[in-house]
């Protein structure tokens, strides 16, 4: 098969999509198959509304026999306001019946806009059997990817990765409906193939009207021998850690959990409790001024790596107590997956789709997203019951080994690709 592939980044730009896509397109490519992954030139996730932020410089390159093509973001002028204030608007038309997706799809189209990649898709003669784009709350790069699969008549399969929110209902809080506007769901309705994280997911848009049969629920995975054998001792001793070690492994922001992480660990220090606690990631701009704004004394005792090594990423985990990433943000969330390899409980915040991949009191803990008091006493409960908190690790380490291995969720989506592109 020749195999497309369409999201917003991919590496060396790191997140959990781009991990997931990334694992995909190699492992393809490993079978023998063509992949091409189109995306664009972006570094910083913020750079979808800062223009002066990272980009990568390579258009075009090969990657562990992926070829990776990268278009230029375009920015609005006062991208800063105008970026969020499209996407804003465009919530608010979405609830109004009368207004047509077609219009909703038209404005949506600079956010992001990437223009060259439009241009690209229509233009090129190259052969493909199967375009699959994924994310959508970046819905142009999807819908170009969906017009290109119809023009040319090949299958076209959507990975949604829906953050359905914290609300009474999937998709029903306010950060959720920036996830499921309608032309949004109307783009996974016209998919061939629509690969959803978690049964919540799938049970979503079954409810907006998708055939149950055209949904599969595959999730990401990890690699346990690429993952393995990271060095706690070594890292404690290089940033001179002792005692009980809370870590989170993702970006930095409020809707991730990570301030409210912080107030927690805060107020066990407050407690006299001794336990220190390790950032890894990408600190947003938000995030960076709520830490300016903290006492010097709680700075200096907050450990932030960004932008960190794998083999320090492995050192990491191993060094860990108990991960944390009690994120509204995350339709499934691969560090969890990464900290049970390593035998290591988990705290997530009650949200649909962490809901299905947590079991609460057996291989980790929810709490409510934003408590600050339950997500202390959760750390708390945790650093107090060492004997639970090992049960619940080794339970999580048994599910990642029994469901979620690469080798599990590829076999999975390889079978998809070829019954797909068989049946053209």
């Amino acid at each position: 098969m020749h195999i497309l592939h369409l999201t917003l980044r991919y590496w060396p730009a790191y997140g959990g999509a781009e991990q997931h896509l990334r694992e995909l397109s190699e492992r393809f490519a490993a079978d023998g198959h063509h992949v091409t992954v189109a995306v664009t030139d972006a570094l910083d996730f913020e750079l979808l509304w800062e223009p002066h932020r990272r980009r990568v410089a390579k258009r075009q390159e090969e990657l562990n026999g992926v070829r990776v093509l990268r278009f230029p973001l375009r920015h609005l002028p006062a991208s800063t306001l105008a970026y969020p204030a499209l996407r804003r608007l465009l919530w608010l038309l979405s609830l109004v019946r009368p207004v047509p997706h077609g219009l909703l799809a038209s404005l949506a189209r600079f956010t992001p806009w990437v223009p060259d990649l439009w241009r690209w898709l229509e233009r090129t003669d190259e052969h493909f059997d199967l375009v699959a784009a994924m994310n959508i709350c970046f819905e142009p790069i999807i819908e170009a990817g969906l017009h290109f699969a119809r023009r040319r008549g090949i299958p076209f399969v959507i990975y949604p990765i829906t953050h359905l929110g914290a609300g009474r209902a999937p998709g029903r809080d306010a950060l959720s409906r920036f996830y499921t506007m309608r032309h949004q769901v109307a783009l996974v309705q016209a998919a061939d193939a629509v690969v959803a994280q978690t049964p919540t997911e799938k049970s979503f848009y079954e409810g907006h009207g998708v055939p149950p049969a055209r949904i599969s629920v595959v999730g990401p995975g990890v690699h346990p021998p690429a993952l393995e054998g990271g060095a706690g001792r070594r890292f404690r001793f290089c940033h001179n850690i002792e005692g009980p070690l809370v870590t989170s492994i993702s970006s930095m922001t409020y809707d991730k959990g990570t301030i409210h992480l912080v107030e927690a660990v805060r107020r066990l220090w407050r407690a006299e409790r001794s336990v220190s606690l390790v950032l890894a990631g990408s600190p947003m701009t938000p995030f960076r001024y709520y830490m300016a704004n903290l006492p010097h004394s709680a700075r200096l005792r907050i450990n932030i790596i960004e932008r960190i090594r794998e083999e320090e990423k492995r050192d990491l985990l191993a060094a860990t107590d108990i991960f944390a990433m009690p994120s509204r943000t995350d339709s499934f969330g691969i560090a969890y997956l990464e900290a049970w390899l390593y035998g290591k409980p988990v705290i997530g915040a009650r949200t649909w789709g962490v809901t299905d991949v947590i079991e609460d009191g057996k291989d980790g803990l929810l709490v409510p997203f934003g408590d600050v008091d339950a997500l202390a006493q959760a750390i708390s409960w945790l650093l107090d019951h060492p004997r639970e908190r090992a049960e619940m690790g080794l339970r999580g380490q048994q599910k990642v080994y029994c469901c979620h291995t690469w080798e599990h969720k590829y076999a999975m989506v390889k079978e998809l690709y070829l019954k797909l592109a068989g049946n053209r």
